[in-house]
């Protein structure tokens, strides 16, 4: 019987030839990630063992969440961060002025590859499957062992065929493909699964949109997202990874629960509506939306490439002034690079703002904060009620282009409707 990329992973990772769904097995970690929210925890349960950490250089802590920080809380928690990787010489502790939204910055600085396992106290940590990698959320508890021993415990999951085939139409970008997909099988529909994306369509993905699924799958409830390794993989790690890598590829035989077909010339941009991402409508058909604020970035939708998707549509225009625009760079890397491509200049002389790079207001954090009755447009990854702050607030989930475009008409609006 053979096996998908997932199981290949795992039986690698685990010592053993073959492994089934359902399997528990332990095994050896790649990464183990943390940021400022998690990180504490885990380092409180890490001293109850007594151990020093298995690998100095296989931890990353990124300060990511409320940082810069914005209260005595969220200052405390950095500093306890910061003093756990001073004292065990963390290489890949990321400060302010160096840090990006962790699940941006980890693929660009060359800490993920094909074939590895990397665990997260994140829930996104799911992102990197993009790179032909098994990678999913761990608790803080399982963060903290898994610095000291340098394993962890898993039961296999079954995994789902995604077959894209098809090229992408304007306007379409990945966010339009993964809420396309969590539309169609639900918030739980890949429940404790692995998405296995696959298909002639594959190759028409850019890694921003590979990097985009798979940093939803856990909106579809699923365990991984996870894409074959090819030449635009290749390309994007060549000058980032320096380390011997083995990449897997399923079998002819594998097996899988089901078999999901996306036709790419076939999709539009999609919303999400309140107050769950499976509540998706392509954006033409969305009811007028007066909207307050527009969000744009995460580690959803904060690369260059989704800077430079709003940048074509912003750029030489007027944001409404009813809304409220902001604009988070992904890392301080995408930061420079939106500055030298011109976009942060557009973005600013339109009226948004432009932050450091920070998970802020995705989560509820700050830089963004929605009071009763606000309506926000954004390319987060998460539209449950009170995400982005009060719990009669509303947030609608979007790609770049659909959200440039609603800045503009201060409401949700399709791109074409600005760019003609």
């Amino acid at each position: 019987m053979g096996m998908t990329m997932t199981e290949k992973i795992f039986a690698r990772h685990a010592g053993v030839d073959h492994v089934v769904p359902g399997q528990l097995i332990r095994c050896k970690v790649d990464l183990v990630l943390g940021n400022d929210i998690t990180a504490p925890p885990a380092i409180k349960e890490f001293d109850r063992i007594g151990k020093p950490v298995f690998d100095k250089d296989k931890i990353a802590l990124v300060p990511d969440h409320f940082t810069p920080n914005k209260d005595i809380k969220s200052a405390e928690m950095a500093k306890s961060m910061r003093e756990f990787a001073k004292k065990h010489n963390i290489k890949n502790y990321f400060e302010v002025g160096r840090m990006g939204i962790e699940h941006v910055l980890l693929p660009e600085v060359g800490l993920v590859a094909p074939g590895e396992l990397i665990i997260g106290a994140d829930s996104h940590t799911c992102t990197y499957g993009a790179l032909g990698a098994f990678a999913t959320g761990v608790g803080s508890t399982d963060m903290g062992a898994a610095m000291a021993t340098g394993d962890t415990w898993f039961k296999v999951p079954s995994s789902i065929k995604v077959v894209l085939t098809g090229k992408m139409p304007r306007w379409v970008s990945g966010k339009d493909v993964i809420l396309t997909l969590i539309g169609m099988i639900g918030v739980d529909g890949a429940r404790y699964q692995a998405l296995e994306f696959v298909g002639e369509g594959v190759a028409e993905l850019t890694m921003t949109d590979r990097l985009t699924i798979s940093n939803m799958a856990i909106e579809a409830g699923a365990k991984n997202g996870i894409f074959p390794v090819d030449a635009v993989t290749l390309e994007y790690i060549s000058s980032r990874v320096n380390r011997d890598y083995i990449s897997v590829s399923a079998d002819g035989d594998a097996i899988y629960d089901r078999v999901i077909n996306i036709e790419l010339d076939k999709l539009t941009p999609v919303v999400a509506l309140p107050h769950l991402p499976e509540n998706v409508r392509p954006v033409g058909e969305v009811a007028e939306t007066v909207i307050n604020q527009v969000v744009i970035g995460s580690c959803t939708n904060g690369r260059i490439e989704d800077l430079a998707q709003a940048a074509e549509i912003i750029a030489g225009r007027q944001i409404h002034p009813d809304v409220r625009t902001i604009v988070i760079p992904g890392s301080q890397a995408v930061y420079m690079e939106a500055m030298a491509k011109g976009y942060i200049e557009s973005f600013i002389k339109a009226g948004a703002v432009v932050s450091t790079p920070t998970c802020g207001p995705c989560l509820g954090g700050y830089m963004g904060i929605l009071a009763a009755g606000e309506r926000a447009v954004a390319t987060t990854n998460r539209n449950f009620r009170g995400r982005m702050g009060h719990v009669d607030s509303e947030v609608y989930l979007a790609g770049p282009a659909v959200a440039a475009a609603s800045a503009i008409m201060g409401r949700i609006a399709a791109p074409w409707e600005v760019s003609l």
